[in-house]
């Protein structure tokens, strides 16, 4: 049986270096590519290259002799990166960037099989504005109306990845993330998701203390376990399917309720701040019924459980950082 080789770009990113561990155990050769190796473990991939897929250079020897790539690399964050509009034009730019040379030198190299990391970012604002029934139903990504930059740029991206396979018989497959959660994500520096933020908060403050939270804090999100993620893209990758497909939970929560979630699991009592900030859409939610019928998969664990230990990882790192200072 031959090894299959692998190219992961992003793999020193929280989703990527997670995938690069699952593709490992199921033997892979796995070279990864992203602008610094993983921040809190040793990565698992059999070679990294430290460099900047913006540069042709290092995506022809990033795709050289590798059967399958997946793309997870861009220029992204959380609410208070994406929705400032301060970063508009360089998350545009950059993330285009990687993945016109991704697809264009994987093509020439022989690449296969391309997975496209798309993001939930690219439905309507109009579908997202009651925070108790947003419409995220994959068909329901056109007329097009994101309401970032941010997923007006993977919306091109996907129909770049669409014009490949249609143009260049190459194989493709994309998946719609919907906030992925868990260890060895970035917790702190502007860039982290709001479960990060939240446990951040909570691990910081003192029993009876206030948390800030952006706005009203009614807005709705569903939140996926990283473990969750990786095996529903591995299902997608392996299948005949082509997308795109949502990947994410379907359990609906108020930030309100996720933040009073990481208080209950702390075991403190917390009360919330109400300031302004960046806060993308009223309403999202995973919606779920595509990929079930598709690939057979749903969430296997509720968000609890991959709230407690997300938790307890940054409780850990907080503590670690209080110290050394």
């Amino acid at each position: 049986m031959t090894t299959r080789r692998v190219l992961v770009n992003g793999a020193g990113g929280f989703i990527g270096s997670h995938l690069v561990k699952r593709l490992k155990r199921e033997g892979a050769w796995v070279r990864g590519v992203d602008l610094k190796r993983p921040e809190f473990s040793p990565t698992e991939a059999d070679e990294f290259i430290v460099g900047d897929l913006r540069e042709p250079e290092v995506v022809r020897a990033a795709v050289d002799g590798v059967e399958h790539v997946y793309q997870l690399a861009a220029d992204m964050g959380g609410a208070g990166y994406i929705f400032t509009g301060e970063h508009d034009a360089g998350v545009m730019h950059n993330s285009a960037m990687i993945n016109l040379n991704t697809l264009e030198f994987g093509r020439l190299a022989g690449v296969r099989r391309f997975f496209y990391s798309s993001s939930a970012c690219i439905y309507p604002e109009h579908n997202q504005l009651d925070p108790d029934d947003p419409d995220c139903e994959e068909s329901s990504a056109y007329p097009a109306a994101p309401d970032s930059e941010y997923g007006w740029e993977k919306l091109f991206s996907e129909r770049l990845y669409g014009a490949y396979m249609r143009n260049h018989g190459v194989e493709v497959r994309v998946a719609r993330y919907h906030n992925i959660f868990g260890p060895e994500g970035t917790w702190r520096g502007g860039k982290e998701k709001a479960p990060a933020a939240l446990c951040r908060k909570v691990a910081e403050a003192a029993d009876g203390d206030a948390i800030e939270i952006w706005g009203d804090g009614e807005q709705t999100r569903s939140f996926l376990y990283i473990d969750e993620c990786v095996e529903a893209t591995r299902r997608l990758m392996e299948s005949d399917f082509t997308g795109p497909v949502n990947v994410g939970s379907d359990e609906m929560v108020t930030i309100n309720d996720l933040a009073r979630l990481a208080a209950e699991i702390a075991g403190k009592q917390i009360t919330l701040e109400h300031i302004e900030g960046p806060l993308g859409v009223r309403g999202r939610n995973s919606h779920n019924a595509l990929i079930e019928q598709e690939l057979g998969w749903r969430p296997a664990a509720p968000l609890r459980a991959g709230l407690q230990t997300t938790y307890e990882w940054i409780a850990e790192q907080v503590a670690a950082a209080t110290t050394s200072t």
